[in-house]
Protein backbone atom coordinates (compact mmCIF):
# COMPACT_ATOMS: atom_id res chain seq x y z
CA UNK A 1 0.00 0.00 0.00
CA UNK A 2 1.04 3.53 -0.78
CA UNK A 3 1.82 5.69 1.86
CA UNK A 4 4.17 8.40 0.59
CA UNK A 5 2.00 11.32 0.82
CA UNK A 6 2.29 10.65 5.30
CA UNK A 7 5.41 11.80 6.65
CA UNK A 8 7.59 9.31 8.89
CA UNK A 9 5.90 10.11 11.99
CA UNK A 10 2.11 9.39 10.31
CA UNK A 11 3.91 6.63 8.76
CA UNK A 12 4.77 5.21 12.11
CA UNK A 13 1.19 5.82 13.14
CA UNK A 14 -0.51 4.14 10.89
CA UNK A 15 1.42 0.52 10.75
CA UNK A 16 1.24 0.49 14.37
CA UNK A 17 -1.40 -1.62 14.83
CA UNK A 18 -1.08 -3.98 18.25
CA UNK A 19 -2.43 -2.29 21.26
CA UNK A 20 -3.44 0.72 22.32
CA UNK A 21 -2.25 4.27 20.40
CA UNK A 22 -2.59 7.13 21.34
CA UNK A 23 -2.04 9.73 18.23
CA UNK A 24 -1.93 13.62 19.71
CA UNK A 25 -2.10 16.39 16.84
CA UNK A 26 -3.74 19.07 16.21
CA UNK A 27 -5.97 21.39 13.99
CA UNK A 28 -5.07 21.01 10.67
CA UNK A 29 -2.34 17.93 11.01
CA UNK A 30 -4.20 15.72 9.23
CA UNK A 31 -6.19 13.83 11.91
CA UNK A 32 -8.51 12.16 9.78
CA UNK A 33 -6.16 11.50 6.83
CA UNK A 34 -4.04 9.37 9.62
CA UNK A 35 -7.21 7.72 10.52
CA UNK A 36 -8.39 6.57 7.16
CA UNK A 37 -4.76 5.31 6.23
CA UNK A 38 -4.86 3.49 9.34
CA UNK A 39 -8.44 1.38 8.27
CA UNK A 40 -6.95 1.08 4.82
CA UNK A 41 -3.97 -0.47 5.92
CA UNK A 42 -5.21 -2.95 8.67
CA UNK A 43 -7.53 -3.88 5.06
CA UNK A 44 -4.74 -4.15 2.86
CA UNK A 45 -3.01 -6.42 4.60
CA UNK A 46 -5.11 -8.39 6.43
CA UNK A 47 -4.81 -7.88 9.59
CA UNK A 48 -8.45 -6.98 10.35
CA UNK A 49 -11.25 -7.83 8.30
CA UNK A 50 -13.50 -4.53 6.86
CA UNK A 51 -16.33 -5.72 8.57
CA UNK A 52 -14.82 -6.26 12.13
CA UNK A 53 -13.32 -2.11 12.52
CA UNK A 54 -14.91 -0.17 13.95
CA UNK A 55 -14.40 3.94 13.22
CA UNK A 56 -16.38 6.56 15.51
CA UNK A 57 -16.45 10.10 15.20
CA UNK A 58 -18.67 13.15 16.07
CA UNK A 59 -20.44 14.50 13.16
CA UNK A 60 -21.60 12.97 10.12
CA UNK A 61 -19.93 14.77 7.63
CA UNK A 62 -16.74 13.16 9.17
CA UNK A 63 -17.73 9.79 9.04
CA UNK A 64 -18.70 10.51 5.41
CA UNK A 65 -15.43 12.03 4.02
CA UNK A 66 -14.25 9.42 6.25
CA UNK A 67 -15.57 6.22 4.41
CA UNK A 68 -15.06 7.48 0.84
CA UNK A 69 -11.26 8.12 1.94
CA UNK A 70 -11.08 4.37 2.70
CA UNK A 71 -12.90 3.67 -0.33
CA UNK A 72 -10.73 5.32 -2.76
CA UNK A 73 -7.76 4.43 -1.08
CA UNK A 74 -8.41 0.78 -1.75
CA UNK A 75 -10.03 1.39 -4.58
CA UNK A 76 -13.16 -0.29 -4.14
CA UNK A 77 -16.19 1.77 -4.11
CA UNK A 78 -18.08 -1.13 -2.50
CA UNK A 79 -16.72 -1.61 0.62
CA UNK A 80 -18.61 -2.20 3.82
CA UNK A 81 -17.31 -0.16 7.18
CA UNK A 82 -18.80 0.62 10.14
CA UNK A 83 -17.60 4.18 10.13
CA UNK A 84 -20.35 6.83 11.64
CA UNK A 85 -21.05 8.69 14.84
CA UNK A 86 -21.17 7.56 18.30
CA UNK A 87 -24.74 8.35 18.29
CA UNK A 88 -25.83 6.18 14.82
CA UNK A 89 -23.00 3.80 15.57
CA UNK A 90 -25.30 3.54 19.30
CA UNK A 91 -28.92 3.40 17.35
CA UNK A 92 -27.93 1.19 15.37
CA UNK A 93 -27.17 -1.70 18.23
CA UNK A 94 -29.77 -0.72 20.52
CA UNK A 95 -32.22 -1.68 17.43
CA UNK A 96 -31.07 -5.08 17.80
CA UNK A 97 -30.71 -5.26 21.48
CA UNK A 98 -33.02 -2.90 23.22
CA UNK A 99 -36.31 -4.92 23.53
CA UNK A 100 -33.66 -6.74 26.85
CA UNK A 101 -34.57 -3.07 28.88
CA UNK A 102 -38.31 -2.76 28.01
CA UNK A 103 -38.02 -0.58 24.43
CA UNK A 104 -38.99 -1.53 20.79
CA UNK A 105 -36.50 -2.01 18.42
CA UNK A 106 -38.65 0.75 16.48
CA UNK A 107 -38.15 2.92 19.54
CA UNK A 108 -38.77 6.91 19.06
CA UNK A 109 -35.51 9.29 19.41
CA UNK A 110 -36.19 12.23 20.67
CA UNK A 111 -34.34 15.85 19.60
CA UNK A 112 -34.64 18.85 21.53
CA UNK A 113 -37.53 20.26 20.52
CA UNK A 114 -39.20 16.53 21.80
CA UNK A 115 -37.11 17.00 25.19
CA UNK A 116 -38.56 20.09 25.91
CA UNK A 117 -42.05 19.47 25.18
CA UNK A 118 -41.89 16.50 27.64
CA UNK A 119 -39.91 18.48 29.90
CA UNK A 120 -43.15 21.21 30.43
CA UNK A 121 -45.27 18.84 30.62
CA UNK A 122 -43.93 16.87 33.54
CA UNK A 123 -42.97 20.54 34.92
CA UNK A 124 -46.88 21.89 34.40
CA UNK A 125 -48.22 18.37 35.60
CA UNK A 126 -46.50 18.78 39.34
CA UNK A 127 -47.15 22.40 38.79
CA UNK A 128 -43.57 23.81 39.33
CA UNK A 129 -43.16 25.00 35.75
CA UNK A 130 -42.88 28.51 37.09
CA UNK A 131 -39.89 27.52 39.44
CA UNK A 132 -37.28 27.81 36.72
CA UNK A 133 -36.61 30.05 34.04
CA UNK A 134 -37.52 27.28 30.96
CA UNK A 135 -37.47 23.51 30.33
CA UNK A 136 -34.65 23.68 28.86
CA UNK A 137 -32.62 25.12 31.83
CA UNK A 138 -33.73 21.74 33.75
CA UNK A 139 -33.06 19.57 30.72
CA UNK A 140 -29.22 21.45 30.81
CA UNK A 141 -29.10 20.19 34.57
CA UNK A 142 -30.05 16.31 33.93
CA UNK A 143 -27.62 16.45 30.85
CA UNK A 144 -24.78 17.25 33.09
CA UNK A 145 -25.98 14.39 35.49
CA UNK A 146 -25.95 11.91 32.49
CA UNK A 147 -22.59 13.43 30.82
CA UNK A 148 -20.88 11.93 34.35
CA UNK A 149 -23.29 8.59 34.71
CA UNK A 150 -25.10 9.87 37.61
CA UNK A 151 -28.55 8.57 37.49
CA UNK A 152 -31.16 9.50 40.01
CA UNK A 153 -30.92 7.50 43.01
CA UNK A 154 -26.80 8.49 42.68
CA UNK A 155 -27.52 11.98 42.52
CA UNK A 156 -30.12 11.80 45.46
CA UNK A 157 -27.31 10.38 47.46
CA UNK A 158 -24.90 13.70 47.00
CA UNK A 159 -28.09 15.77 46.66
CA UNK A 160 -27.72 18.88 49.44
CA UNK A 161 -30.41 21.38 48.26
CA UNK A 162 -34.11 21.37 48.60
CA UNK A 163 -33.75 22.65 44.83
CA UNK A 164 -31.15 19.82 43.58
CA UNK A 165 -33.68 17.37 45.00
CA UNK A 166 -36.48 18.97 42.93
CA UNK A 167 -34.09 18.75 39.84
CA UNK A 168 -33.57 14.93 40.27
CA UNK A 169 -37.46 14.31 41.62
CA UNK A 170 -38.13 15.69 37.88
CA UNK A 171 -34.71 13.76 36.19
CA UNK A 172 -36.62 10.81 37.33
CA UNK A 173 -40.04 11.25 36.09
CA UNK A 174 -38.13 12.58 32.89
CA UNK A 175 -36.65 9.04 32.17
CA UNK A 176 -39.48 7.67 33.37
CA UNK A 177 -41.64 9.51 30.72
CA UNK A 178 -39.35 8.52 28.25
CA UNK A 179 -39.72 4.98 28.84
CA UNK A 180 -43.63 5.52 28.63
CA UNK A 181 -43.31 7.10 25.14
CA UNK A 182 -40.92 4.10 24.07
CA UNK A 183 -38.31 7.08 23.64
CA UNK A 184 -34.47 7.68 24.14
CA UNK A 185 -32.59 11.31 24.18
CA UNK A 186 -29.38 11.60 22.71
CA UNK A 187 -27.71 11.18 25.61
CA UNK A 188 -29.35 7.75 26.19
CA UNK A 189 -28.32 6.53 23.37
CA UNK A 190 -25.12 6.25 24.58
CA UNK A 191 -25.54 5.39 27.72
CA UNK A 192 -28.14 2.35 27.25
CA UNK A 193 -25.89 0.38 25.66
CA UNK A 194 -23.39 0.47 28.81
CA UNK A 195 -26.85 -0.53 31.01
CA UNK A 196 -27.05 -3.57 28.34
CA UNK A 197 -22.95 -4.26 28.78
CA UNK A 198 -23.63 -4.16 32.59
CA UNK A 199 -27.08 -5.58 32.72
CA UNK A 200 -26.10 -8.57 29.76
CA UNK A 201 -22.52 -10.00 29.69
CA UNK A 202 -23.15 -12.07 26.72
CA UNK A 203 -24.08 -8.79 24.66
CA UNK A 204 -20.57 -7.26 25.54
CA UNK A 205 -18.74 -10.31 24.51
CA UNK A 206 -21.02 -10.38 21.24
CA UNK A 207 -19.62 -6.81 20.77
CA UNK A 208 -15.97 -7.34 21.57
CA UNK A 209 -16.12 -10.39 19.33
CA UNK A 210 -17.76 -8.69 16.20
CA UNK A 211 -15.10 -5.57 16.67
CA UNK A 212 -11.93 -6.41 16.52
CA UNK A 213 -9.91 -2.91 16.00
CA UNK A 214 -11.73 0.11 17.26
CA UNK A 215 -10.57 3.96 15.87
CA UNK A 216 -11.74 6.96 17.16
CA UNK A 217 -11.10 10.65 15.59
CA UNK A 218 -11.67 14.02 17.79
CA UNK A 219 -10.63 12.08 20.67
CA UNK A 220 -10.53 15.08 23.51
CA UNK A 221 -13.98 15.50 23.10
CA UNK A 222 -15.29 12.04 24.40
CA UNK A 223 -17.13 12.28 27.41
CA UNK A 224 -17.39 9.99 30.58
CA UNK A 225 -20.23 7.41 28.53
CA UNK A 226 -18.48 7.70 25.19
CA UNK A 227 -14.96 6.97 26.75
CA UNK A 228 -16.61 4.33 28.88
CA UNK A 229 -18.17 2.72 25.47
CA UNK A 230 -15.15 2.95 23.59
CA UNK A 231 -13.18 0.94 26.78
CA UNK A 232 -16.04 -1.48 27.27
CA UNK A 233 -15.83 -2.43 23.40
CA UNK A 234 -12.11 -2.58 23.42
CA UNK A 235 -12.37 -4.89 26.24
CA UNK A 236 -9.05 -6.56 27.13
CA UNK A 237 -7.24 -6.63 24.09
CA UNK A 238 -7.06 -2.56 23.68
CA UNK A 239 -6.87 -3.07 19.86
CA UNK A 240 -7.90 0.64 19.80
CA UNK A 241 -6.61 3.75 17.63
CA UNK A 242 -7.29 7.30 18.99
CA UNK A 243 -6.45 10.92 17.81
CA UNK A 244 -7.09 13.45 19.49
CA UNK A 245 -5.47 16.81 20.15
CA UNK A 246 -2.59 17.08 22.99
CA UNK A 247 -3.90 20.76 24.11
CA UNK A 248 -7.25 19.62 25.35
CA UNK A 249 -7.47 16.82 28.25
CA UNK A 250 -7.73 13.63 26.90
CA UNK A 251 -8.75 10.55 28.91
CA UNK A 252 -5.76 7.40 29.39
CA UNK A 253 -5.60 4.21 29.00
Amino acid sequence: MDLTQLNKTQKAAVKEVKGPVLIFAGAGSGKTRILTYKISYLINKKIVKPENILAMTFTNKAAGEMKSRVKSLLNDSQLSISIGTFHSICARFLRDEIHRLGFSPQYNIYDSKDQVDLMKIILTERGILRDFSSAKEVLRKIGIFKNKMIFPNEAREKSKTLKENKIIDIYEAYQLALKDNDALDFDDLIIMPLVLFEKYPIVLNAFRKKWKYILVDEYQDTNIPQFKFVTSIAGKHKQICVVGDDDQSIYGW
